[in-house]
């Protein structure tokens, strides 16, 4: 499994988000797609096997764990490192579903 760091995300990447729906009003990265972990056997469609996915979650347990699964059933993925905590702290952009301030829970 490959580890990459916020940094070196470019802004075409296509960003997996695998937290709980409530996280992911709070705070997620602008243009992601979000798929709980939980979910992502039954919503795997919804993925471009041919397509680079970046997994991300809250610190980087969740996400290392989806991208060994799927890596497992033929995609190729790699784990965001420090998940959407370093994400905001590098000042990335983010939006929020709760017309709240974006932020990380």
């Amino acid at each position: 499994m490959e580890n990459v760091s916020v940094e070196s995300l470019t802004g075409d990447a296509v960003v997996l988000d695998v937290r709980e729906d409530y996280e992911w009003a709070a705070g997620h990265a602008e243009g992601a797609l979000h798929i709980p972990l939980d979910q992502l056997p039954d919503r795997l469609g919804e993925l471009d096997p041919d397509t680079d996915v970046a997994v991300i979650c809250r610190t980087g347990g969740r996400s290392a764990r989806a991208t060994q699964w799927l890596e497992a059933n033929g995609y190729s993925a790699v784990n965001v490192t420090g998940g959407m905590g370093a994400w905001l702290e590098a000042g990335k952009p983010m939006v929020s579903e709760n017309g709240q301030e974006p932020t990380v829970v």
